[in-house]
């Protein structure tokens, strides 16, 4: 009986190991009993598996995943381990990998990560209801602020611009141009922020509003290629072709200068209503 006690354990052990390792880069277990270590700790921590361990090797290798799950086996509550796992296969376009990690993240710091998470979602991923939903549960626990040098509203508007829901988009761009000018004047107006609220005049047939916004941007973006490109689109619209092509020539010069949306993840993901120039 002892025997095939003991058998029928080992075949358990080894069906187990077999089922962890075909898994690609398995989540370390929620259920594993990891010690508390302070705040200090966890700094030392972050020093010994990111510092001196993942952020020395090539952050899309196999060898940065591995530095971080051994930081992660000490102590698997350090946020920063699952969102620094997350990353790079975000800039892979990999994002049914990295979510659950981000994931993890938000559990152990969500004030820290949910709004970054929300952020993923729209730009990334393009999950733009669940972006909607991550951002309004943020700011309904965090309140107004900023993740990646734009607003809550901003991102909540873009994602509403994919879903074709204009008007619903317009109200948020409003909402924060508005207090923008209110709270800091016009010069702390983004020209991407311009964009597009004018995009959102432009899908609701608003040509001369959008027009306005447009010509805002272009104040503090001289260059912007898909501003010029949707402007040149509104001038057709109102009867000015002439005006409207020679804009449009001036556009796709710009752009094969490479004046664009210029924010930092456009290296890895095209944004909303980005030209795709032929």
């Amino acid at each position: 009986m002892k025997h095939l006690r003991k058998c029928i354990l080992t075949l358990l052990f080894i069906s187990t190991l077999i089922s962890c390792n075909q898994k690609q880069d398995s989540i370390i277990s929620e259920e594993k009993i990891v010690p508390k270590f302070s705040q200090k700790q966890q700094d030392s921590l972050i020093d010994i598996y990111l510092k001196n361990g993942a952020w020395k090797k090539d952050m899309y290798s196999q060898d940065w995943q591995n530095e971080i799950n051994k930081g992660l086996e000490v102590d698997s509550t350090i946020a920063y381990f699952w969102q620094q796992k997350a990353m790079p296969l975000f800039k892979q376009s990999k994002y049914e990998l990295g979510m659950p990690f981000i994931d993890k993240a938000v559990k152990y710091n969500p004030k820290k990560w949910q709004d970054y998470r929300a952020f993923i979602k729209c730009i990334f991923s393009k999950e733009y209801k669940e972006a909607i939903k991550d951002f309004k549960n943020y700011q309904e626990k965090y309140g107004y602020g900023f993740v990646m040098d734009h607003s809550y509203n901003f991102y909540i508007g873009l994602s509403y611009l994919q879903l074709n829901q204009f008007e619903k988009a317009e109200k948020l761009f409003k909402e924060d141009y508005e207090k923008t000018i209110k709270e800091n004047g016009k010069g702390w107006l983004h020209h991407l922020d311009l964009f597009y609220y004018g995009i959102s005049k432009y899908e609701l047939k608003k040509y001369e509003e959008a027009l306005e916004l447009f010509d805002q941007a272009l104040k503090i973006y001289p260059q912007f290629s898909d501003v010029q490109y949707y402007k040149a689109k509104v001038l057709y619209k109102i009867g000015k072709p002439e005006e409207g092509e020679k804009l449009y020539e001036i556009a796709k010069e710009n752009a094969n200068k490479g004046y664009s949306i210029n924010e930092d993840n456009v290296v890895y993901e095209r944004y909303p209503y980005q030209v795709r120039w032929p």
